[in-house]
C-alpha cells in the first residue's frame, strides 16, 4: 500500500492532479454533538438558543467558513472553488444529540471529503463552545465521512 502524500524519497508531498480529469464531486460527512440529557432539555426548551446566540445558525455559518478554508488548515489539501456547501442539523431526542451533516460539491481534480469532514467538525466546535457554560460533559463524537461521489471510487449511500 502506497501513500498519496509521500514522495518517492519518503517525503511529505502534496499530491499531482496536474494530468486528472475536472469531474463532478461531491461528499458528506457527518458528526455528532452529545448532551446531558437535562442539558439537552434545557437547549430543547429555549429553541435550541444560548447565551451566545442561536446554536444551529451559528455552527451552519460556522461550517461553510471553514469548509471553505480547509486548504488553510489541513497540509497538502488543494484550494477548491467548491460548488456548494450545505450544513444540516438535526436534534436526536433519544440519544440527546444534535447531529451535523455537512454537503459539499466542486467540480475539479480532486474530492471535497476533507472540506466536508472539516465543515461537520467545526459546526459541532461551535455548537460545544456555545454550549460550553452548561456543561462540560458535552461530546463531540462519531465524526466520519457517510458519502462520497466522483473521482476513483464512490463511498457509502
Amino acid at each position: 500500500m502506497s501513500l498519496s502524500h509521500i514522495d518517492n524519497n519518503n517525503r511529505p508531498t502534496m499530491v499531482d492532479v496536474t494530468d486528472k480529469d475536472a469531474t463532478r464531486r461531491s461528499a458528506a460527512a457527518e458528526s455528532r454533538v452529545r448532551f446531558p440529557a437535562d442539558v439537552f432539555a434545557s437547549l430543547m426548551s429555549h429553541d435550541l438558543n444560548a447565551k451566545k446566540g442561536p446554536i444551529i445558525d451559528t455552527a451552519i455559518i460556522a461550517g461553510v467558513m471553514a469548509a471553505k478554508r480547509t486548504h488553510e488548515l489541513i497540509p497538502f489539501c488543494h484550494p477548491l472553488p467548491l460548488d456548494g456547501v450545505s450544513i444540516h442539523i438535526v436534534t436526536s431526542e433519544d440519544t440527546h444529540e444534535l447531529v451535523v451533516t455537512a454537503r459539499c460539491k466542486v467540480t475539479h481534480k480532486t474530492g471535497v471529503e476533507m472540506e466536508a469532514l472539516t465543515a461537520a467538525s467545526v459546526a459541532a466546535l461551535t455548537i460545544y463552545d456555545m454550549c460550553k457554560a452548561l456543561s462540560h460533559d458535552i461530546e463531540i463524537r462519531a465524526t466520519r465521512l457517510v458519502e462520497k461521489r466522483g473521482g476513483k471510487t464512490d463511498v457509502g449511500a
